[in-house]
């Protein structure tokens, strides 16, 4: 930097002589910390290759992983992976695909036939859905089936599973309460 700003001096013909002490009061530092040689630098890029080392290796090692490879602090480690920028390869995740959609048009894909409804009369058409609720540290599941035209729930369940019980009591509910109805 020191060099740069000399020859940056020179070619601006500022001064003639580019004295250390005129590009000290430029920089706006003492004139001692010219001469000062930093060693964190020399430390880094030994790091620096030490870690690039390892990640020829182990390309997925993270700062944790590495840290214990090289018998270092791992917060040193982040600090330097940092500075030069270093990642570790990253898998990503492929999207699915389904073989029969590619080519079609979106609309195509999907229709939803219950959008071109509208119900008359109360349990012709069905919805249903399920939510999660964190109870003591462990999810509880409640599935729920909702009349379309009335807007009300006519079945439920509750499990500590998601699973097709679930689903199948919560169906079994609305068929029991909407045939007392019917009676």
């Amino acid at each position: 930097m020191v060099k740069q700003v000399i020859q940056e001096q020179k070619e601006k013909n500022v001064l003639e002589k580019a004295t250390k002490t005129a590009v000290a009061k430029r920089l706006g530092i003492c004139r001692s910390m010219l001469y000062y040689q930093h060693k964190q630098e020399a430390i880094d890029e030994e790091i620096k290759k030490q870690i690039e080392a390892v990640m020829i290796q182990h390309p997925a090692y993270g700062h944790k992983r590495i840290a214990p490879e090289l018998k270092l602090n791992k917060k040193r480690i982040l600090r330097v992976m940092k500075k030069y920028n270093l990642k570790p390869y990253r898998r990503r995740a492929k999207q699915p695909r389904k073989k029969e959609d590619e080519g079609k048009a979106a609309e195509e894909n999907t229709v939803n036939v219950y959008k071109l409804l509208c119900p008359i009369c109360p349990n012709v058409v069905w919805v249903s859905d399920f939510t999660y609720i964190k109870y003591k540290g462990k999810f509880i599941y409640l599935a729920t089936i909702m009349d379309m035209f009335t807007r009300e729930i006519i079945g439920i369940a509750i499990s500590r599973y998601h699973n097709t019980d679930l689903i199948l009591e919560a169906y079994m509910d609305a068929e029991k309460r909407t045939k007392t109805h019917a009676q």
